[in-house]
């Protein structure tokens, strides 16, 4: 099977599933719920599941049901922080993924519940693997991983950084600092999540989390560029948003030249260290290495 067609039907049965885990049955509450699964499945790359899948089967993994739930909490929790990104007190944007985003159609108050909902069900779904037993602590660790890298010390911390710093001119380490934690702190949690379900040693999953850290940062930086190289068509969302919200990046701090060799160069540490680890999996090398010349 190609990268591609593997990629397209990873991701499809990958939406199939996280669909399932939505609420359901909801009655005088049902516009949050629907609110929910308009945000959820708006499409998207389906990065961070595929990454925990992946990492998952790499360390000898096998049960799917074991990291289905964790799969699904992930991309909530990741939903949840685009929904609020784009909220009027944020980024203000009107279009995420192609249409239109959650509190354009369902109003500021409900894309702030919404965004509260989509977090809260995510630990909701995280919690219910307990029940299941199984490898009871494995799950409990990867629980604790997933909150610390969404929260104060994560992905929320790195948030609270880059709105406090919004118009002001940012040192590298702070740069550094806002790009590994906003955007790179849930992409460490899918490869460490999917390794500590899989019962691999504390030694690996301290590397994987170097992975996803490279990989975060470029990510992010290619995000970056895009939002200057790329249209709005192509991209799914508004162009030039950071010059619009005012904000320092990598490449208006330090040029695109420098910016699009810092992509290349920590995608590249990330992938040494992925072919340094005692299991490999080629698809997951690929994904990587995909991420370097991403459109959108």
């Amino acid at each position: 099977m190609t990268f591609d067609k593997q990629l397209s039907e990873e991701t499809k049965w990958i939406e199939e599933n996280i669909k399932d885990f939505l609420p359901k049955n909801a009655t005088y509450q049902k516009t949050i719920q629907e609110a929910m699964e308009y945000s959820l499945m708006a499409g998207g790359k389906r990065l961070r599941p595929m990454i925990m899948w992946e990492t998952y089967k790499m360390y000898g993994g096998k049960d799917k049901t074991v990291v289905l739930p964790f799969m699904a909490a992930i991309e909530m929790i990741h939903t949840y922080s685009l929904v609020h990104d784009d909220l009027p007190a944020m980024d203000n944007d009107e279009y995420r993924r192609g249409r239109k985003t959650t509190h354009i159609v369902y109003g500021e108050d409900m894309g702030i519940l919404a965004g509260d909902a989509l977090l809260n069900y995510a630990y909701e779904t995280a919690a219910l693997s307990l029940i299941d037993g199984g490898n009871i602590q494995a799950k409990a660790k990867a629980i604790q991983i997933l909150s610390n890298k969404a929260g104060l010390f994560g992905m929320l911390g790195g948030q609270v950084v880059d709105v406090e710093n919004t118009g002001k001119p940012l040192s590298e380490d702070m740069l550094t600092f806002i790009y590994s934690l906003k955007t790179g702190a849930l992409i460490e949690a899918a490869f460490m999540t999917g390794a500590t379900l899989a019962g691999a040693a504390v030694s690996n999953v301290e590397a994987l989390e170097k992975v996803g850290k490279n990989i975060g940062m470029a990510f992010q930086i290619q995000d970056d560029i895009l939002d200057i190289t790329s249209t709005t068509e192509e991209l799914g969302k508004p162009i030039h948003s950071d010059e619009k919200n005012d904000k320092f990046t990598y490449v208006s701090v330090y040029g695109m030249d420098r910016a699009v060799q810092a992509v290349k160069d920590y995608s590249e540490a990330a992938l040494n260290i992925l072919n340094n680890l005692p299991v490999h999996n080629i698809y997951l090398n690929t994904l990587v290495e995909k991420l370097i010349g991403r459109k959108k």
